[in-house]
């Protein structure tokens, strides 16, 4: 291990973590230390890093060689494979330590635990030696007295054993998701799937609700589910609308009828109606996978117009290759469609041109009872990340987009095993990190 005096554990999570010949091995999403019964610093288990398939695997401290302040790097490209799983007495600093409350030993004073780190010791252990806590605030009239930060040895705070993190009053999560502002939506719901119940709706409780929705959108079904059934009734329809229409159909269809039901009237009648059109279609269905909102435009607009709405960053990268051109009304369903206009061709007319001049007539469409089949030979025969959907009167209902189709041709746990089977698939398919045969199980 090169030397390094201490470690602050905010700052290691996100970074990348490579083999000794420079390989990617993945990135650092937590550190597990094991709990004590005495006030001795806890010991650094090892690393949570999550490899190139999303698949969160545990790497020993005895395998990392160097933690700099860009990357770590371990002393094999070779890691056990599977899946971390948290044991009773550890606890993972980042999801669980950071925002805990405690105490200063000996004393009744309330603080907030901001960050922690970790130091080695000369058996090259590396421990839990220190932690940054900042005195919990309290109010002074109308006003809050702000408290510095202060960075105390482990056995200078009370109340962070294992019992008091799994029993203590409900914490906040304000410095977990400073750590979550870098991190993409399906990350963040892999990190939130690997804390204990209690943790992970303190971090539901936390988050606004179109974070939240983004996050819901990549749970899978149970945890969906499990999590909606946590929020009020109010707060559930509030996020169901943050969702994309299609992604809030498919939970509300896993609930009872009179929960969806009940769902449904409290979310605002704009946001319900759409939703409860592709409630109306069988799941396994280009009407159930469909999205109600892709890019829809008049024959008049412009390309630059056409242009502009697929350059915004918040449109999904399938639906932005296609803009679909109808008559009014251009909300779903639409006036009578007119066909499409791929980005490609838009690139290449000149801005003030008339939409209608790069409009694709001849892609059949897709019906809204064609089967999971049909779709996903219609994707392979035409190359497309998404496609129409249109009535027998050729309105337009929605985009069916490839991802969608993918979602529900991958095993229904596909997103709790990772992008790939490890026992169907080689060990070097994932980032070069192969299964260790010995790897040193962790006490």
């Amino acid at each position: 291990m090169a030397a390094v005096n201490r470690v602050f554990v905010a700052r290691l999570a996100g970074l990348p973590v490579f083999g000794p010949d420079g390989e990617s091995i993945g990135k650092v999403r937590d550190v597990v230390a094991g709990l004590r019964l005495d006030q001795q610093p806890p010991r650094i288990l090892g690393l949570v890093v999550e490899l190139a398939t999303r698949r969160r695997v545990f790497v020993p401290m005895l395998r990392v060689t160097t933690i700099e302040p860009t990357a770590v790097t371990l002393a094999t490209g070779s890691v056990n494979m599977r899946h971390f799983t948290q044991r009773p007495n550890e606890v993972l600093v980042c999801g669980q330590l950071l925002d805990a409350h405690a105490t200063l030993a000996g004393t009744e004073t309330r603080v907030t635990v901001v960050d922690a780190a970790m130091e080695p010791t000369r058996t090259r252990d590396w421990v839990l030696a220190k932690l940054a806590i900042r005195e919990r605030q309290t109010r002074l009239g109308l006003a809050r007295r702000r408290t510095a930060m202060h960075v105390l040895p482990w056995n200078e705070v009370a109340g962070l054993g294992l019992t008091d993190l799994t029993a203590q009053e409900p914490q906040g999560a304000g410095q977990l998701l400073m750590l979550f502002d870098t991190m993409r939506a399906v990350d963040i719901a892999a990190t939130v799937r690997d804390l204990p119940l209690k943790r992970r709706h303190e971090v539901a409780d936390a988050m606004d609700d179109e974070r939240l929705a983004d996050v819901l959108e990549e749970l899978p079904d149970d945890d969906q589910k499990e999590l909606l059934a946590y929020l009020s009734e109010e707060r559930a329809a509030d996020v169901l609308e943050a969702m994309s229409p299609d992604d809030a159909a498919d939970l509300l269809a896993e609930l009872a009828p009179a929960d969806q039901r009940r769902l449904l009237a409290l979310m605002e009648p704009e946001e319900s109606a759409p939703v409860k059109r592709l409630l109306a279609y069988s799941s396994d269905t280009a009407g159930g996978l469909m999205t109600p909102e892709p890019v829809v435009l008049t024959p008049d607009a412009t390309v630059a117009e056409a242009l502009a709405h697929i350059r915004n960053a918040d449109l999904p990268a399938a639906l932005a290759t296609m803009v679909f051109v109808c008559r009014p009304p251009t909300a779903t369903p639409t006036g009578r469609f007119v066909g499409v206009a791929h980005f490609q061709r838009l690139l290449r007319e000149p801005p003030a041109e008339l939409v209608a001049s790069a409009v694709d007539t001849d892609l059949t469409a897709l019906r809204p009872k064609a089967s999971l089949a049909e779709v996903t030979r219609y994707f392979a025969a035409y190359n497309l990340a998404c496609g129409p959907v249109v009535d027998a009167e050729e309105h337009l209902l929605g985009a069916v987009t490839v991802d969608d189709v993918l979602d529900h041709l991958l095993p229904d746990d596909w997103r709790e095993t990772g992008l790939h089977d490890v026992a169907d698939v080689p060990a070097e398919v994932h980032g070069r990190a192969k299964a260790h045969p010995q790897e040193a199980d962790r006490a």
